[in-house]
């Protein structure tokens, strides 16, 4: 028996035997040379394959179809089971083309043709919209009407997430909007979704396309929708930040006195004495807001029972860290940015190294650690240790950071206070 050859005919697919359909065979291979398709000749265990390939002009002729067999034939080795072929329809070609390439199923165990990706791209005057799968545009003015304009809108498609950039606190007012109207909004992060964009071939950057890229962020990586931040928590947010700022600018301030000339002196020194004074300002309106809230007031004293943990810091970790206590020790490190992460390819082993994560958590907590390092006994035995076991000092001082944050984490968990022992079994 020669080796059987799968032709290609029309909308179905047959397996012959040179000895009984040459004519056959050699008519279906002649008309598919004719055609505008690639082929594809594989060659199987004892069976030559003719295939269409994915260049094709209709997803039916992809499909293969069992072979016409009507018995099982043994000869030199080659079993041939019987099979019948099936009338065949362009939609159910379309579904098992859909599978195969993994449309119209959703991993999720959603089903993709009823669920809506909404990206929205951010801009000081205007919002950009963008839909998948439908891939329809438009874009509303960034104020209070085009906002309500837009929520009404999304309410009726209900979408399965919509996706947006933090952008600076652009995107405040239309998140707020939106989660107030109960739809599923995940705010991410810019540098994720332009690693995202490249990642698919997409280099060219404008807002309509900016949001498209949103889109199909939201229906690959379905980025989770997080509770909106309440009221109380944006207000200590603001504090802090407006803290920063000024301790920003009094850096600056006090370190061009020093290089400035006499005449500009005195202008300098008064600007000095007023950031002092709003810093002062500021600082009692944090402690003023923490101490209204009895939940943050509790937490306040767990975190500085640690010690190493000042105002700032327990501060910081309550207005911008809201996940620590609800996490497990590897998630909250990871999500700070202290977590040692792999980087390793075949034979290669390279080194450990910590990045992404929230800057600004992370400056206040290694202000604290060097604090901790000296005055937290657990601590300064884990530093020590490090030290003699060949790390290098910040290599030491991370690790050091990354023990406090986990160790605050366990406080808020178990709702304790910090004591050497606990240390010891949070860590």
């Amino acid at each position: 028996m020669q080796p059987l050859t799968r032709v290609s005919e029309g909308d179905s697919e047959c397996t012959t035997s040179d000895g009984e359909a040459g004519a056959r065979r050699a008519d279906g291979l002649e008309r598919a040379r004719a055609s505008t398709y690639d082929l594809d000749l594989r060659p199987s265990t004892s069976t030559l394959y003719l295939e269409v390939s994915p260049m094709n002009k209709t997803v039916a002729a992809r499909q293969i179809v069992r072979p016409l067999v009507t018995k099982t034939v043994v000869e030199h080795g080659i079993v041939v089971r019987p099979c019948h072929s099936r009338a065949r329809t362009v939609a159910r070609a379309k579904s098992s083309h859909h599978a195969r390439m993994g449309v119209g199923s959703d991993v999720h165990g959603e089903d993709s043709m009823d669920a809506v990706f909404v990206g929205i791209d951010v801009s000081k005057a205007t919002l950009d919209v963008a839909l998948r799968p439908s891939g329809k545009r438009w874009g509303v003015a960034n104020d209070e009407a085009g906002i309500k304009h837009l929520t009404a809108e999304l309410q009726q498609l209900k979408p399965t997430v919509i996706v947006l950039e933090a952008t600076g606190g652009l995107q405040g007012p239309a998140v707020a909007a939106l989660a107030l109207a109960q739809l599923p909004v995940a705010v991410v992060n810019p540098r994720q979704v332009r690693d995202f964009a490249k990642a698919t071939g997409r280099l060219a950057k404008t807002d309509a396309l900016d949001a498209a890229v949103l889109a199909h962020f939201g229906e690959a990586v379905r980025p989770q929708p997080r509770p909106l931040r309440d009221e109380q928590t944006l207000a200590l947010d603001a504090l802090l930040v407006r803290r920063r700022q000024l301790v920003e600018m009094l850096t600056a301030e006090t370190n061009r006195l020093g290089t400035a000339p006499r005449s500009v002196h005195k202008d300098i020194q008064q600007h000095i004495i007023w950031l002092r004074r709003r810093l002062r300002d500021v600082d009692t309106d944090i402690g003023t807001s923490i101490r209204n809230s009895p939940v943050w007031r509790e937490k306040e004293q767990l975190l500085r029972s640690l010690p190493g943990i000042g105002r700032v810091t327990a501060t910081t970790l309550l207005a911008q860290l809201p996940e620590l206590g609800h996490l497990n020790r590897r998630q909250i490190a990871l999500l700070v940015g202290v977590a040692p992460l792999n980087r390793d390819s075949g034979t290669l082993r390279g080194k450990r190294s910590t990045w992404g994560g929230r800057a600004h958590v992370r400056s206040a907590l290694y202000m604290a650690t060097l604090t901790a390092v000296k005055w937290n006994p657990s601590l300064r035995a884990h530093y020590a240790r490090l030290l003699a076991a060949g790390k290098l000092k910040k290599v030491a001082l991370i690790a050091c950071l990354r023990k406090l944050l986990v160790i605050s984490n366990a406080l808020l968990r178990d709702r304790t206070t910090w004591n050497p022992d606990f240390a010891a079994t949070a860590a």
